[in-house]
């Protein structure tokens, strides 16, 4: 599965986080509220799409913030842009029916469940100037045994000034053999349940996920987010016959206001 940026976690990172890492003085504690939207499939490999709205929620106080999508954690960097990302959050897993809050699809019925879970992250970066940045991450849950993912990316701000960002972020994606199998394998007894052909997905590289964001800021206080993002699944992942369209798109916005 494609971790959903629901709400809006490249877009957040590639406007506001790159930029700050290249700064050496601390931002003061900040707090802001909104809500957002998603149109996207409705898991990773679905053919149907669904629309999920969910509030936004981000506070920072010096290298420790909480935000709705990464969870809780903290952040350490240097003054030559490297930086060291920790994070504790949670996991919706997918359901084998249409869901309105998580990944989910009445075509993955037998598949059984995948469960929510807790999960750790640690990232590493540079930010190379203030325009463009490095990372590579690794996600792996603590509550429930579904592998681990990894994903190296890169940022890009091609435009910025005083009310306008925009950023462009490609990531690849990587996964061992227990998270590629509990997202795309079909093990004998699901193949029974759901009738699908029994499928072994192979560990390694198996996609790569592209944005483009527009963050525009109304006043002092108030601002949106845009978000077009493509995600490309290879040979590894768009073989498993639970997935139906390899080359996905989703579109996310969201009204913010900045305390």
């Amino acid at each position: 599965m494609i971790t959903r940026k629901l709400l809006l976690y490249i877009t957040c990172f590639a406007v506001t986080s790159t930029v700050a890492r290249a700064e050496t003085t601390t931002p003061p504690p900040s707090l802001t509220l909104g809500v957002g939207g998603q149109n996207s499939p409705r898991y990773s490999g679905s053919d149907k799409r669904h629309w999920q709205v969910a509030p936004v929620v981000q506070a920072r106080d010096g290298a420790f913030f909480f935000d709705t999508q990464k969870g809780l954690g903290y952040d350490l960097q240097s003054d030559r842009g490297l930086y060291l990302e920790h994070t504790l959050g949670y996991s919706l897993g997918r359901s084998d029916q249409n869901s309105s809050w998580r990944d989910g699809s009445d075509k993955l019925k037998g598949m059984g469940n995948i469960n929510a879970a807790l999960n750790t992250a640690i990232a590493v970066g540079w930010s190379v100037t203030p325009w463009l940045s490095f990372e590579g991450k690794a996600t792996l849950p603590l509550s429930d045994g579904q592998g681990v993912q990894y994903r190296t990316s890169a940022t890009l701000l091609p435009f910025q000034n005083d009310t306008d960002t925009v950023a462009l972020q490609s990531a690849a994606l990587f996964g061992d053999s227990r998270y590629m199998n509990t997202f795309y394998g079909v093990d004998h007894s699901q193949s029974l349940r759901s009738g699908y052909a029994p499928y072994q997905a192979n560990s390694g590289f198996y996609g790569v996920e592209s944005s483009l964001t527009w963050s525009h800021q109304l006043t002092s206080h108030w601002g949106t987010l845009a978000s077009v993002d493509y995600t490309w699944l290879n040979k590894h992942a768009k073989d498993s016959p639970i997935v139906f369209k390899p080359n996905q798109t989703s579109i996310s916005m969201a009204i913010l206001y900045t305390f």
